[in-house]
């Protein structure tokens, strides 16, 4: 197994980039840890993946609590074992978490993705999320509802994770409702110094996104432009958000290809890397040498600009009200995609509940 250093353990120019595993799987975690990982996310998207992977460390445990809670419908049993991986993932964090002294070393869990219309569930759930472990990090959606639970979130002293966001129009909205969350908390007298809020630009989804729009339309655009447009909205992003003096930090999520982690390098953001794409980079003969500060090919840019209206939304900083979030294509297919496999996981403990007797 290779364990050479990914981009945080690089020479000096480039520490100021992290990454965290993209995964709350135990095994893919520790492969990271000891590539210098610092943090870890899960949706449930990735507790069903983890779950199909990894069954057999986990089917006595889903039958225990099953057991146990002769009550609970599939939905709690799903929860107590989204919060089980989520606090296993902590723990194995924690070391990192008291190196750092909090800075660094937190585990992201989701809250449910059918609450993306509704911002007093969102706070609750994240408020109890808080509570499970000192270094977990709460996903709140970048829809309308969510930027309302954004700031409640970091007014109460949690650390924040915003997801489900692909547009610099999105990030400055999460950035913004951070630092109206955080001058709350300052303005009362409360500690601010402890939290570390994170905004997560999807941009492999955005590129996905423009991609589809393009196939719809019979969009002619030049070989491998469709694959810049997340590294260009998130790179105009950090030169905003350094220029604002936002705290919120960007994180790079949902990765296609190599450019949307070597594109990215040096910069002080976050890269949330799935454990393949780990492998690979690890394996790769691409020089580690700082490019965040590299612009984007003004050709490439154009093109995307003048081709694409959904671009245009994504890439200027007022492309988009708040109203427009829950609209956006991206966000659409996203929310579609993790509310799904939250069913599905249902049904996978449904299974264990209820198992299908014509299959016996």
């Amino acid at each position: 197994m290779v364990t050479t250093s990914l981009n945080p353990l690089q020479p000096a120019a480039l520490h100021a980039t992290d990454y965290w595993n993209d995964s709350c799987s135990i095994q893919e975690l520790n492969y990271a840890i000891a590539n210098g990982a610092v943090g870890a996310t899960s949706n449930p998207t990735i507790v069903l993946a983890v779950l199909k992977k990894e069954l057999p460390a986990w089917r006595e445990r889903i039958n225990q609590i099953i057991e146990s809670n002769p009550a609970w419908s599939e939905v709690e049993i799903a929860w107590k074992l989204i919060e089980e991986m989520g606090t296993k993932a902590a723990a194995l964090l924690l070391p990192v978490f008291e190196r750092e002294k909090g800075k660094k070393g937190r585990i992201s869990l989701q809250t449910n993705p059918t609450f993306y219309r509704n911002a007093p569930a969102i706070v609750e759930q994240a408020t109890h999320f808080d509570s499970l472990a000192p270094n977990i990090q709460v996903k709140v959606p970048a829809t309308s509802a969510g930027i309302t639970a954004a700031e409640e979130v970091t007014y109460r002293g949690l650390n924040l994770n915003a997801t489900v966001c692909f547009t610099i129009p999105q990030a400055i909205a999460v950035a913004e409702a951070v630092e109206r969350g955080l001058k709350r908390r300052s303005t009362e007298g409360k500690d601010v110094t402890n939290q570390t809020p994170v905004c997560t630009m999807m941009i492999g989804r955005l590129d996905d996104w423009i991609k589809v729009v393009a196939k719809k339309e019979g969009v002619t655009i030049i070989p491998g432009h469709l694959d810049w447009a997340g590294i260009a909205a998130i790179k105009k992003a950090y030169g905003i958000f350094r220029q604002r003096g936002y705290r919120t930090r960007l994180l790079a999520a949902a990765y296609r290809h190599h450019l949307h982690w070597s594109e990215l390098l040096g910069g002080d953001v976050i890269m949330t890397i799935p454990y393949d794409w780990q492998v690979q980079f690890n394996q790769s003969d691409i020089e580690v040498k700082e490019r965040m500060s590299d612009p984007v090919d003004p050709q490439i840019v154009s093109e995307l600009y003048n081709k694409f209206p959904d671009f245009r939304r994504a890439y200027d900083p007022d492309g988009m009200t708040v109203h427009d979030f829950d609209h956006y294509g991206a966000t659409v297919r996203t929310l579609r995609t993790f509310i799904s496999s939250y069913y599905e996981l249902l049904a996978f403990i449904r299974d264990f509940m209820l198992p299908d007797p014509d299959k016996k």
